[in-house]
Protein backbone atom coordinates (compact mmCIF):
# COMPACT_ATOMS: atom_id res chain seq x y z
CA UNK A 1 0.00 0.00 0.00
CA UNK A 2 1.17 3.55 -0.62
CA UNK A 3 2.41 5.84 2.15
CA UNK A 4 1.61 9.51 2.78
CA UNK A 5 4.58 11.84 3.28
CA UNK A 6 4.62 15.22 5.02
CA UNK A 7 6.04 18.32 3.38
CA UNK A 8 8.86 18.35 5.93
CA UNK A 9 9.91 14.77 5.17
CA UNK A 10 9.54 15.37 1.44
CA UNK A 11 11.72 18.48 1.71
CA UNK A 12 14.47 16.55 3.50
CA UNK A 13 14.45 13.81 0.85
CA UNK A 14 14.39 16.39 -1.95
CA UNK A 15 17.35 18.32 -0.53
CA UNK A 16 19.34 15.09 -0.42
CA UNK A 17 18.47 14.43 -4.07
CA UNK A 18 16.70 11.27 -2.98
CA UNK A 19 13.21 11.71 -4.43
CA UNK A 20 11.50 12.65 -7.70
CA UNK A 21 8.30 14.68 -7.34
CA UNK A 22 5.56 13.94 -9.86
CA UNK A 23 2.57 16.18 -10.55
CA UNK A 24 -0.39 14.05 -11.71
CA UNK A 25 -2.62 17.07 -12.39
CA UNK A 26 -3.57 18.08 -15.92
CA UNK A 27 -1.03 19.74 -18.25
CA UNK A 28 -2.66 23.18 -17.92
CA UNK A 29 -2.56 23.01 -14.12
CA UNK A 30 1.10 22.00 -14.31
CA UNK A 31 1.94 24.85 -16.69
CA UNK A 32 0.22 27.40 -14.46
CA UNK A 33 2.16 26.54 -11.30
CA UNK A 34 3.78 23.47 -9.82
CA UNK A 35 6.48 22.39 -7.40
CA UNK A 36 9.81 23.38 -9.05
CA UNK A 37 11.63 20.40 -10.51
CA UNK A 38 8.51 18.25 -10.75
CA UNK A 39 7.67 15.95 -13.64
CA UNK A 40 4.16 16.00 -15.10
CA UNK A 41 2.56 12.59 -15.63
CA UNK A 42 -1.13 13.55 -15.73
CA UNK A 43 -3.84 11.10 -14.75
CA UNK A 44 -6.28 13.10 -16.92
CA UNK A 45 -5.57 15.53 -19.74
CA UNK A 46 -7.30 18.91 -19.81
CA UNK A 47 -10.30 17.72 -21.84
CA UNK A 48 -10.83 14.65 -19.67
CA UNK A 49 -10.57 16.70 -16.49
CA UNK A 50 -13.16 19.17 -17.84
CA UNK A 51 -15.52 16.34 -18.78
CA UNK A 52 -15.29 14.72 -15.34
CA UNK A 53 -15.74 18.08 -13.65
CA UNK A 54 -18.91 18.74 -15.62
CA UNK A 55 -20.34 15.34 -14.67
CA UNK A 56 -19.47 15.99 -11.02
CA UNK A 57 -21.30 19.33 -10.98
CA UNK A 58 -24.24 18.60 -13.30
CA UNK A 59 -24.98 14.88 -12.83
CA UNK A 60 -23.51 13.21 -9.73
CA UNK A 61 -20.36 12.27 -7.91
CA UNK A 62 -20.94 8.64 -8.86
CA UNK A 63 -21.24 9.48 -12.56
CA UNK A 64 -17.96 11.43 -12.41
CA UNK A 65 -16.20 8.53 -10.67
CA UNK A 66 -17.52 6.04 -13.20
CA UNK A 67 -16.33 8.11 -16.16
CA UNK A 68 -12.97 8.66 -14.46
CA UNK A 69 -12.58 4.90 -14.03
CA UNK A 70 -13.32 4.33 -17.73
CA UNK A 71 -10.71 6.88 -18.80
CA UNK A 72 -8.04 5.63 -16.41
CA UNK A 73 -8.58 1.98 -17.32
CA UNK A 74 -7.87 2.66 -20.99
CA UNK A 75 -4.57 4.42 -20.33
CA UNK A 76 -3.24 2.38 -17.39
CA UNK A 77 -0.55 0.37 -19.23
CA UNK A 78 1.12 3.49 -20.69
CA UNK A 79 0.64 5.39 -17.43
CA UNK A 80 2.36 2.67 -15.39
CA UNK A 81 5.21 2.31 -17.91
CA UNK A 82 5.92 6.03 -17.64
CA UNK A 83 6.19 5.82 -13.85
CA UNK A 84 8.29 2.68 -14.06
CA UNK A 85 10.80 4.64 -16.14
CA UNK A 86 11.40 7.13 -13.30
CA UNK A 87 14.28 5.84 -11.16
CA UNK A 88 14.49 6.01 -7.38
CA UNK A 89 11.95 7.18 -4.81
CA UNK A 90 8.87 8.98 -6.06
CA UNK A 91 6.27 11.26 -4.49
CA UNK A 92 3.03 12.07 -6.31
CA UNK A 93 0.67 14.97 -5.74
CA UNK A 94 -2.50 16.51 -7.15
CA UNK A 95 -4.42 19.63 -6.17
CA UNK A 96 -5.08 18.75 -2.51
CA UNK A 97 -3.90 15.18 -2.05
CA UNK A 98 -7.24 13.78 -3.20
CA UNK A 99 -8.52 11.22 -5.68
CA UNK A 100 -6.00 11.71 -8.48
CA UNK A 101 -2.90 11.20 -6.35
CA UNK A 102 -4.57 8.47 -4.26
CA UNK A 103 -5.60 6.57 -7.38
CA UNK A 104 -2.13 6.93 -8.87
CA UNK A 105 -0.31 5.78 -5.72
CA UNK A 106 -2.71 2.86 -5.22
CA UNK A 107 -2.42 1.58 -8.79
CA UNK A 108 1.36 1.90 -8.73
CA UNK A 109 1.48 0.00 -5.45
CA UNK A 110 -0.56 -2.85 -6.95
CA UNK A 111 2.01 -3.04 -9.76
CA UNK A 112 4.93 -3.16 -7.32
CA UNK A 113 5.98 0.46 -7.82
CA UNK A 114 6.23 2.35 -4.54
CA UNK A 115 5.26 6.02 -4.53
CA UNK A 116 4.61 8.37 -1.64
CA UNK A 117 1.59 10.66 -1.72
CA UNK A 118 2.32 14.23 -0.68
CA UNK A 119 0.03 15.22 2.19
CA UNK A 120 -2.34 18.00 1.21
CA UNK A 121 -1.12 18.13 -2.39
CA UNK A 122 -0.25 21.34 -4.20
CA UNK A 123 -2.59 23.43 -2.04
CA UNK A 124 -0.64 22.49 1.11
CA UNK A 125 2.64 23.15 -0.71
CA UNK A 126 1.44 26.63 -1.72
CA UNK A 127 0.51 27.41 1.90
CA UNK A 128 3.96 26.20 2.97
CA UNK A 129 5.67 28.49 0.42
CA UNK A 130 3.72 31.56 1.54
CA UNK A 131 4.45 30.85 5.21
CA UNK A 132 8.16 30.28 4.57
CA UNK A 133 8.55 33.54 2.62
CA UNK A 134 6.90 35.40 5.49
CA UNK A 135 8.79 33.81 8.38
CA UNK A 136 12.02 32.13 7.24
CA UNK A 137 15.33 33.22 8.73
CA UNK A 138 17.69 34.24 5.91
CA UNK A 139 21.12 35.51 6.93
CA UNK A 140 22.96 36.25 3.62
CA UNK A 141 23.39 39.91 2.75
CA UNK A 142 22.45 41.34 -0.64
CA UNK A 143 24.92 42.79 -3.13
CA UNK A 144 22.69 44.91 -5.35
CA UNK A 145 23.48 45.77 -8.97
CA UNK A 146 22.29 49.24 -9.97
CA UNK A 147 22.47 50.92 -13.36
CA UNK A 148 20.56 52.42 -16.24
CA UNK A 149 18.45 50.23 -18.51
CA UNK A 150 20.69 48.24 -20.84
CA UNK A 151 23.69 48.17 -18.50
CA UNK A 152 23.79 44.38 -18.63
CA UNK A 153 22.82 43.77 -15.01
CA UNK A 154 20.77 40.65 -15.74
CA UNK A 155 23.44 39.28 -18.08
CA UNK A 156 26.07 39.84 -15.39
CA UNK A 157 23.93 38.03 -12.81
CA UNK A 158 23.41 35.05 -15.10
CA UNK A 159 27.10 34.79 -15.86
CA UNK A 160 27.90 35.01 -12.17
CA UNK A 161 25.43 32.22 -11.45
CA UNK A 162 26.98 30.07 -14.18
CA UNK A 163 30.28 30.46 -12.33
CA UNK A 164 28.73 29.23 -9.09
CA UNK A 165 28.18 32.59 -7.42
CA UNK A 166 25.02 32.88 -5.24
CA UNK A 167 22.51 34.88 -7.30
CA UNK A 168 18.81 35.72 -7.23
CA UNK A 169 17.77 36.29 -10.84
CA UNK A 170 14.40 37.90 -10.15
CA UNK A 171 13.71 38.71 -13.80
CA UNK A 172 14.50 35.15 -14.83
CA UNK A 173 12.10 33.76 -12.22
CA UNK A 174 9.43 36.32 -13.17
CA UNK A 175 9.79 35.63 -16.91
CA UNK A 176 9.89 39.39 -17.41
CA UNK A 177 12.63 41.99 -17.95
CA UNK A 178 10.99 44.54 -15.69
CA UNK A 179 10.16 47.19 -18.31
CA UNK A 180 7.10 48.06 -20.38
CA UNK A 181 8.65 45.89 -23.11
CA UNK A 182 9.72 43.25 -20.59
CA UNK A 183 7.41 40.37 -21.54
CA UNK A 184 8.18 40.46 -25.27
CA UNK A 185 9.45 37.07 -26.38
CA UNK A 186 9.07 35.62 -22.88
CA UNK A 187 6.39 33.83 -20.86
CA UNK A 188 5.59 35.78 -17.71
CA UNK A 189 5.37 33.75 -14.50
CA UNK A 190 2.39 34.03 -12.16
CA UNK A 191 2.79 34.81 -8.46
CA UNK A 192 2.41 31.19 -7.31
CA UNK A 193 5.18 29.89 -9.54
CA UNK A 194 7.44 32.86 -8.86
CA UNK A 195 7.14 32.40 -5.09
CA UNK A 196 7.96 28.70 -5.41
CA UNK A 197 11.02 29.38 -7.58
CA UNK A 198 12.16 32.14 -5.26
CA UNK A 199 11.88 29.93 -2.17
CA UNK A 200 14.02 27.27 -3.86
CA UNK A 201 16.70 29.86 -4.63
CA UNK A 202 16.60 31.30 -1.12
CA UNK A 203 16.88 27.80 0.31
CA UNK A 204 19.86 27.02 -1.94
CA UNK A 205 21.74 30.21 -0.90
CA UNK A 206 20.80 30.30 2.80
CA UNK A 207 24.30 29.34 3.98
CA UNK A 208 26.17 31.81 1.76
CA UNK A 209 27.63 35.06 3.14
CA UNK A 210 25.89 37.08 0.41
CA UNK A 211 23.90 36.87 -2.81
CA UNK A 212 23.88 39.13 -5.86
CA UNK A 213 20.59 40.62 -7.06
CA UNK A 214 19.39 43.40 -9.37
CA UNK A 215 17.89 46.62 -7.99
CA UNK A 216 14.35 45.82 -9.10
CA UNK A 217 11.25 47.67 -7.99
CA UNK A 218 8.68 45.84 -5.86
CA UNK A 219 6.80 44.64 -8.95
CA UNK A 220 8.50 42.67 -11.73
CA UNK A 221 6.09 41.93 -14.55
CA UNK A 222 3.09 40.12 -13.07
CA UNK A 223 4.66 39.38 -9.69
CA UNK A 224 5.29 41.27 -6.47
CA UNK A 225 8.47 40.74 -4.46
CA UNK A 226 8.00 39.64 -0.83
CA UNK A 227 9.06 41.81 2.08
CA UNK A 228 12.02 39.52 2.79
CA UNK A 229 13.63 40.34 -0.56
CA UNK A 230 12.77 44.04 -0.37
CA UNK A 231 14.36 44.36 3.09
CA UNK A 232 17.50 42.58 1.94
CA UNK A 233 17.83 44.81 -1.14
CA UNK A 234 17.32 48.00 0.85
CA UNK A 235 20.05 47.01 3.33
CA UNK A 236 22.41 45.65 0.68
CA UNK A 237 25.80 46.73 -0.65
CA UNK A 238 25.37 48.59 -3.94
CA UNK A 239 27.39 48.26 -7.17
CA UNK A 240 26.60 50.80 -9.88
CA UNK A 241 27.22 49.59 -13.44
CA UNK A 242 27.93 52.34 -16.01
CA UNK A 243 28.24 51.59 -19.72
CA UNK A 244 28.42 53.93 -22.75
CA UNK A 245 25.06 54.69 -24.35
CA UNK A 246 26.03 52.95 -27.60
CA UNK A 247 26.95 49.75 -25.75
CA UNK A 248 23.64 49.79 -23.89
CA UNK A 249 21.71 50.22 -27.13
CA UNK A 250 23.47 47.25 -28.74
CA UNK A 251 22.95 45.12 -25.64
CA UNK A 252 19.20 45.85 -25.54
CA UNK A 253 18.70 45.17 -29.24
CA UNK A 254 20.61 41.90 -28.96
CA UNK A 255 18.63 40.86 -25.89
CA UNK A 256 15.13 41.77 -27.04
CA UNK A 257 15.52 40.88 -30.75
CA UNK A 258 12.67 43.27 -31.64
CA UNK A 259 12.55 42.12 -35.27
CA UNK A 260 11.08 38.83 -34.02
CA UNK A 261 8.09 40.60 -32.40
CA UNK A 262 7.63 43.94 -34.22
CA UNK A 263 3.90 44.29 -33.48
CA UNK A 264 4.40 43.55 -29.79
CA UNK A 265 7.09 46.24 -29.63
CA UNK A 266 4.76 48.81 -31.20
CA UNK A 267 1.90 47.84 -28.90
CA UNK A 268 4.11 48.15 -25.82
CA UNK A 269 5.44 51.53 -26.94
CA UNK A 270 1.92 52.92 -27.39
CA UNK A 271 1.31 52.28 -23.68
CA UNK A 272 3.96 54.89 -22.78
CA UNK A 273 3.71 57.13 -25.84
CA UNK A 274 1.67 59.80 -24.05
CA UNK A 275 4.42 60.22 -21.42
CA UNK A 276 6.90 61.48 -24.01
CA UNK A 277 7.26 64.85 -25.70
CA UNK A 278 5.10 64.58 -28.84
CA UNK A 279 7.84 65.03 -31.52
CA UNK A 280 10.06 62.46 -29.78
CA UNK A 281 7.16 60.02 -29.45
CA UNK A 282 6.40 60.34 -33.18
CA UNK A 283 10.05 59.77 -34.06
CA UNK A 284 10.29 56.65 -31.90
CA UNK A 285 7.11 55.23 -33.39
CA UNK A 286 8.38 55.96 -36.90
CA UNK A 287 11.66 54.17 -36.12
CA UNK A 288 9.80 51.14 -34.79
CA UNK A 289 7.56 51.01 -37.86
CA UNK A 290 10.61 51.21 -40.13
CA UNK A 291 12.40 48.65 -37.94
CA UNK A 292 15.18 51.13 -37.18
CA UNK A 293 15.51 49.54 -33.79
CA UNK A 294 18.86 50.92 -32.67
CA UNK A 295 17.68 54.51 -33.15
CA UNK A 296 14.36 53.76 -31.45
CA UNK A 297 16.12 52.25 -28.43
CA UNK A 298 18.54 55.17 -28.17
CA UNK A 299 15.68 57.67 -28.14
CA UNK A 300 13.80 55.62 -25.54
CA UNK A 301 16.84 55.50 -23.29
CA UNK A 302 17.66 59.21 -23.54
CA UNK A 303 14.13 60.55 -23.29
CA UNK A 304 12.30 57.98 -21.16
CA UNK A 305 14.30 55.35 -19.29
CA UNK A 306 17.35 57.36 -18.21
CA UNK A 307 15.32 60.22 -16.71
CA UNK A 308 13.13 57.71 -14.87
CA UNK A 309 16.18 55.90 -13.52
CA UNK A 310 17.76 59.18 -12.38
CA UNK A 311 14.57 60.03 -10.48
CA UNK A 312 14.35 56.60 -8.82
CA UNK A 313 18.06 56.68 -7.88
CA UNK A 314 17.41 59.86 -5.90
CA UNK A 315 15.12 57.88 -3.60
CA UNK A 316 17.97 55.74 -2.25
CA UNK A 317 19.32 56.89 1.11
CA UNK A 318 22.88 55.85 0.24
CA UNK A 319 24.80 55.91 -3.04
CA UNK A 320 26.18 52.55 -4.23
CA UNK A 321 29.45 51.68 -2.51
CA UNK A 322 31.16 50.64 -5.77
CA UNK A 323 31.03 52.13 -9.26
CA UNK A 324 31.97 50.00 -12.27
CA UNK A 325 32.70 52.10 -15.35
CA UNK A 326 33.22 49.72 -18.26
CA UNK A 327 33.28 49.78 -22.04
CA UNK A 328 31.30 46.56 -22.43
CA UNK A 329 29.15 44.08 -20.52
CA UNK A 330 32.12 41.69 -20.56
CA UNK A 331 34.33 44.24 -18.79
CA UNK A 332 31.56 45.05 -16.32
CA UNK A 333 31.10 41.36 -15.54
CA UNK A 334 34.82 40.83 -14.86
CA UNK A 335 35.02 43.84 -12.55
CA UNK A 336 31.82 42.85 -10.72
CA UNK A 337 33.19 39.35 -10.19
CA UNK A 338 36.39 40.87 -8.78
CA UNK A 339 34.39 42.99 -6.34
CA UNK A 340 32.38 39.98 -5.21
CA UNK A 341 35.61 38.11 -4.57
CA UNK A 342 36.80 41.02 -2.47
CA UNK A 343 33.53 41.16 -0.54
CA UNK A 344 33.67 37.46 0.18
CA UNK A 345 36.81 38.07 2.19
CA UNK A 346 35.06 40.60 4.41
CA UNK A 347 33.62 38.89 7.52
CA UNK A 348 31.11 41.69 8.11
CA UNK A 349 29.28 40.67 4.93
CA UNK A 350 28.28 37.36 6.50
CA UNK A 351 25.33 39.02 8.19
CA UNK A 352 23.43 42.24 8.77
CA UNK A 353 24.80 44.54 11.49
Amino acid sequence: MFQDITLENWRALKDDGGITTIDVRSPSEFRSATIPGSLNIPLFDDEERAEIGTLYKQVSVEAAKQRGLEIVSAKLPAFIREFAGVPGKKAVFCWRGGMRSKTTATVLSLMGIHAYRLNGGYRAYRQYVVAELETMAFAPRAVVLHGNTGSGKTEILRRLKAQGRPVLDLEGMAGHRGSIFGEIGLHATNQKMFDALLLEELWATRNEPFFAVEAESRRVGKVVLPELVMRKKEAGVGILIELPLRERVLHIVGDYKPWENPEACLTAFKRIKARLHTPIAHEIQSCLEKESYEKAVELLLVHYYDPRYAHSAEQYEEAPRYVVRAGSVEEAYRETERILGELREQPALAGEH
